[in-house]
Formats: C-alpha cells, sequence, structure tokens
C-alpha cells in the first residue's frame, strides 16, 4: 500500500493535479466535518466555545510552523540533497542530520510555547473572549489546553511532509490534510457521545495524530533514520530561522483579523462565532481553489523573472495571473451571491441548525461574496512583493486594515451582529487589496492597464449576462415547482450553477474574451492555443 503512496511524481502537471484532485476531497471533508458540527450542535453557545478554543494552538501553527516550512525548511532540505545519475537518491547523511536537528528544534519550540500558553489558558482565553460567562470560559480554555498537543503534532508532520515533497512523493503528502479532517469527524460523530463537547477536542487531537502518522511510513522507506541531534548554532537551523521571519509577518494581519472577530463576537449573540466560521469556511473553496492555486503557480516565475531583472516579463504575468483570477473569480462570487441561501442548506442544513441559524449564515456568506475578488487576489498580490524581496509592505498594510477592521468592527457589531463583523472583515479586505495593488502599480509600472481594464469590462458585462439568465431560470422553475430540501435542491443548484457556467463561458466567447483563450491554452483543451500569440494584451506566448 505504502509503495504505491510513495511513489515518486517528477511531472509538475502530473504533482498538480494529485494535489488539487485530493485538495478537493480535503475541502469536501471539510464541508461535511462543518455540516456534522452544524447538526450536531446548532449555531449556539458549545460551537461558539469550540471556534474560539481552536483560535490561539492555530496561531500558534501557522505562526511557528506554517511560516518555517513553507519559507525556510523546503529550499533549504532540497539543497541539501544529492542526486545520483539514476534520477533518485544517493547518501544524503547531511540532509537527513538535518531533519533530525529541526525536528527536534521544533519540537523542543513547540513544546515550550505550548506549556506556557498551557499555563496561561485561563487569562489567555478572556483576552480572546471578553464576552463569554465564567462557565463557557472554564470550557474554552479546557478545549484550548487539550488542543495545545496538536500544534506540537501537526508541526512535527508539517516537516515530515515538506520532506516529501521535497522528494516528489505529492500522493501520500496531500492525503495528510484528509485524515486530519476524519479526525475530526470522528470526534464529532462518536467522541462527542463519550467525552461531551471535550470530545470535539480530543478528535481535533486525533486529527493531528493521523496527520503525522500517515507520512511517517513514507519517511522511513526513503532512508530517514532519526537521530537524537540538538544545535541551535547549526547554521541551516539558522537560516531557517532567517527566512522564516517575513512569511511569519506576513501571517499577522490574517490572525489579528480573526482574532478580532472572535473578540467582538464573544460579546454578541450565542452563535455569532459560529455562524462567522462557519460562513467563512464556504467562502474559503473559491478562495483556495482560485486565488491561491494562481498564486502559487506564478510566484517562481515572478521570482525568477525579478531575479533575471526582466521587468517587462515580471509585468505581463502578473497581469495575466490578475487577469485569469478575476475572469474566474467574479463569476464565482457572483454565484456565490445568488445561491447563498442553497448552498448553506444544502451544506449546513441538518440536525440542530435550523432555518434562522441557515438564513443569516447565508446573508454572511453573501457578505463575504462582495469581497471574494479581493480577497482572491491578494495571495498574488504579497507573491508579487514576496518575488521583489520586500515583505515589510505587505505587513504594514496588512496591519492598516486589521486597524480598519477593529474599528469597524466596532462601530458595527452592536446594530448588525455577525453581519456587521462579516462586513467590516470584508471592507477592511478590499482596502488591503487596493493599497497592495497602488503601491506596486507605482513601483513596477504600467501593469498593462488598458489590457487590465478591457479584461475587466468583459468579465462584468458576460458576469451581468450570465445572472440575468439565472434569475430569468429562477422564476420560471418557482411557477413549475418548489424546491424545498434534499435532491430536489441539490439537482436545482447544480442545473442552474450548470447553465449559468455554460452562459457565462459562450458570453466570454462571443465577447472573445482573451482570458477565456488563455484558460484553455493553460489547460491544454486545444492544441491549436498551445503557442496562442495574444497582441495588446501584455502576452507574448503561452506555453
Amino acid at each position: 500500500m505504502y509503495k504505491i503512496l510513495s511513489k515518486k511524481i517528477n511531472s509538475i502537471t502530473g504533482a498538480a493535479f494529485i494535489i488539487a484532485v485530493l485538495g478537493v476531497i480535503s475541502r469536501i471533508l471539510g464541508v461535511l466535518r462543518d455540516r456534522i458540527l452544524a447538526g450536531q450542535f446548532g449555531a449556539g453557545s458549545d460551537l461558539d466555545i469550540y471556534y474560539a478554543a481552536f483560535r490561539i494552538p492555530d496561531l500558534v501553527f501557522n505562526f511557528v510552523v506554517f511560516g518555517a516550512i513553507s519559507a525556510a525548511f523546503i529550499p533549504i532540505f532540497s539543497g541539501l540533497l544529492k542526486h545520483d545519475n539514476e534520477g533518485g537518491f544517493a547518501e544524503n547523511e547531511t540532509a537527513w542530520n538535518f531533519l533530525s536537528n529541526i525536528l527536534n528544534v521544533f519540537a523542543m519550540i513547540l513544546i515550550v510555547i505550548c506549556g506556557l500558553l498551557f499555563v496561561f489558558a485561563d487569562p489567555l482565553v478572556k483576552l480572546i473572549s471578553p464576552g463569554f460567562s465564567i462557565g463557557q470560559l472554564e470550557s474554552t480554555a479546557l478545549l484550548t489546553r487539550i488542543m495545545f498537543l496538536s500544534p506540537i503534532l501537526l508541526g512535527l508532520s508539517g516537516i515530515i511532509g515538506g520532506v516529501l515533497q521535497s522528494f516528489k512523493r505529492f500522493l501520500v503528502y496531500a492525503l495528510a490534510p484528509i485524515m486530519y479532517n476524519l479526525g475530526i469527524i470522528i470526534g464529532a460523530l462518536w467522541l462527542v457521545d463519550i467525552f461531551g463537547l471535550i470530545g470535539l477536542a480530543v478528535g481535533v487531537v486525533l486529527g493531528a495524530v493521523m496527520h503525522l502518522m500517515v507520512q511517517l511510513p513514507s519517511v522511513w522507506r526513503l532512508g530517514y533514520k532519526y537521530k537524537a541531534l540538538f544545535s541551535l548554532k547549526n547554521k541551516k537551523i539558522k537560516e531557517v530561522f532567517t527566512l522564516m521571519i517575513p512569511r511569519v509577518l506576513g501571517l499577522v494581519a490574517v490572525q489579528v483579523n480573526l482574532i478580532v472577530i472572535t473578540i467582538f463576537g464573544s460579546f454578541l449573540a450565542a452563535g455569532t462565532i459560529t455562524v462567522f466560521n462557519l460562513a467563512n469556511n464556504l467562502q474559503y473553496f473559491p478562495i483556495a481553489l482560485v486565488g491561491i492555486s494562481f498564486a502559487i503557480a506564478a510566484f517562481p516565475v515572478l521570482s525568477s523573472q525579478y531575479a533575471r531583472s526582466d521587468h517587462e516579463g515580471f509585468r505581463k504575468t502578473l497581469s495575466e495571473s490578475f487577469r485569469l483570477i478575476l475572469f474566474l473569480i467574479i463569476p464565482l462570487s457572483t454565484l456565490f451571491i445568488l445561491f447563498r441561501v442553497e448552498i448553506v442548506r444544502i451544506v449546513l442544513g441538518s440536525g440542530k441548525f435550523g432555518l434562522n441559524d441557515v438564513l443569516l449564515t447565508a446573508n454572511t456568506l453573501g457578505l463575504f461574496g462582495v469581497s471574494l475578488f479581493a480577497q482572491s487576489l491578494l495571495p498574488l498580490l504579497a507573491r508579487a512583493y514576496f518575488a521583489r524581496h520586500n515583505t515589510w509592505i505587505p505587513f504594514l498594510v496588512g496591519l492598516f486594515s486589521a486597524m480598519i477592521n477593529i474599528l469597524l468592527s466596532w462601530l458595527l457589531a452592536d446594530s448588525f451582529g455577525v453581519l456587521g463583523l462579516t462586513l467590516a472583515f470584508s471592507f477592511s479586505s478590499v482596502i488591503n487589496f487596493l493599497l497592495l495593488f497602488t503601491i506596486l502599480r507605482y513601483q513596477v509600472g504600467n501593469i498593462d492597464d488598458r489590457g487590465m481594464l478591457q479584461a475587466l469590462f468583459r468579465t462584468m458585462v458576460a458576469t451581468t449576462v450570465m445572472v440575468l439568465s439565472v434569475v430569468v431560470l429562477q422564476d420560471l422553475v418557482a411557477k413549475i415547482i418548489i424546491v424545498e430540501r434534499g435532491w430536489i435542491l441539490l439537482l436545482y443548484l447544480i442545473v442552474l450553477g450548470g447553465i449559468a457556467g455554460v452562459v457565462y463561458v459562450l458570453v466570454s466567447f462571443i465577447l472573445k474574451s482573451k482570458e477565456l483563450l488563455l484558460l484553455m491554452a493553460h489547460l491544454k483543451l486545444r492544441k491549436e492555443y498551445k503557442s496562442l500569440k495574444i497582441k495588446n494584451e501584455g502576452i507574448d506566448k503561452v506555453e
């Protein structure tokens, strides 16, 4: 079994396909997880406690581990690997020793940090959820203490995953998030019956254990043998810490925004934190599939072009990626707004998650949809700055937008509840985007401004026609049948969503949308587009 899972994948396209497919499966499991949680507990104080308890352990993981692995560990470890003449890997004692050292160093750091936070969990919980009652604070602190095991396990697992990526063992690496979600689902379905609300925290820890265990055998098969090495003075260890700092700074604004939501949400009606998190998880689906995917793909190209001082190429790549994201995310966000109630009813509408919860979550999702374009473009803009070795501007702009979020949350929370918090979050995201884009435009010059405006116009026209067609179809369907729930509702959403997609593509084709042709070329849907040359749009060649 592990021989298959540990198979090496040399093709970038093949690796990307596997990661994408398993990523979609993981996100579907995430949706199933949220449905189970919503059905089991409803939008009430229990899930508010769970999500609040999640916040600090998640913060530790993102700052200490996620920043280090993505920005530092993988490039350094990959640089230490030696290749033999057959394309495999020869003896890599230096790389393996570095791995043992980094595992021990990060294990110590995480144990110390989580141990201290474990001791001071009570005041920390009061800090991030000051509006909770004494009983809620006690429960949140207890769950938080249990969940502090997860950053340690996920930290070690993340480093192991970095090794698998370096060795191009993408299949087992991509399985880890699936196992994590399965652990949480097990907690919600079975452990809650045994331990009560604590079962959710135990499920999170179980998911972290499964995340690690599914990857370990593959690393052992590669020849790794653990050694008790520990040296903070090691040159490569110091290099890891140097490289991870900019990445950590880039994560600050996102984490501050989430903590702000938790703080203000704790003063509002029970279920506020839950509704926000459930809607946020749903809206992140298109962000991950479109915004982050394109940003990750564009990052090495932008970095290479900047390193070669190919400023024209840098601007073309940025413009092309920018337009493709807009071409995909604008219709998607519009459909999210149009079908917000149907989406929430299908995904979350079960058990204790009643009609009022569905409507409130749907309206929250609709407000998120307004800023989906900005949230999807932010990863690309941030990486454009990173490619130019500039980490301070994204950090400072992010902090400024977080301050806007705090101010607006304070002004809107009392009057509008979770909708006010979502509006504040969406508005601050748009401000973040506008500032980053304006400053970058000033630094790099003309990013094919005319072509981008033309692309935006074509996209908006196609989206408008799509919306009109959906509205007409909704009226026709309403006169024929009553769409309530179950398979009829799902079929209704699939059919209307599919028709909307076809209309959007057809109108884009009629308008001769260069983004559609470019997307077809990237997806290799037609061979004649493989070397498509598009003039006056800042794109010379598509390979």
